[in-house]
């Protein structure tokens, strides 16, 4: 899960240089956002990736309360428009980001375990295989 988030993370922010995307305050000055503005710029959304991309790990690993996960992370997005800091599509492309991060995170673990997995495992260190 830390992995997700902090790669989710790292390619929102990137993501975020590169586009470059004011912040509705920045654009439009009222109404006055509930919170403080954050000085780097809005889209997507790296609160919605990281708690989407961690609410996916969560998911997988205990899929009877994936529901309660996504409905947390659909909170911690709406959470960001709703104070006044990003758009609609910010919160919707960071959920999309963390969903594809997440899932890119777990298939590329799933295919390290298979890997590793298939090799012919070697005999413990310390002991020779048994002769017949």
């Amino acid at each position: 899960m830390v992995a997700a988030d902090g790669f989710a993370d790292v390619l929102a922010l990137a993501a975020k240089g590169l586009i470059g995307r004011d912040r509705p305050p920045v654009r439009y000055p009222e109404p006055e956002p509930l919170v403080r503005v954050p000085h780097d710029h809005s889209f997507p959304s790296g609160h919605a990736a990281t708690s989407f991309a961690c609410a996916t790990i969560l998911a997988f690993a205990v899929p009877r309360l994936a529901l309660p996960f996504y409905v947390l992370a659909a909170a911690i997005a709406f959470s960001r428009v709703y104070v006044g800091v990003h758009y609609p599509l910010d919160v919707l492309a960071g959920a999309v980001l963390g969903l594809a991060v997440s899932r890119a995170l777990r298939l590329s673990l799933a295919r390290f375990a298979f890997r590793s997995r298939s090799r012919p495992s070697a005999a413990p260190i310390g002991r020779r295989p048994r002769e017949r």
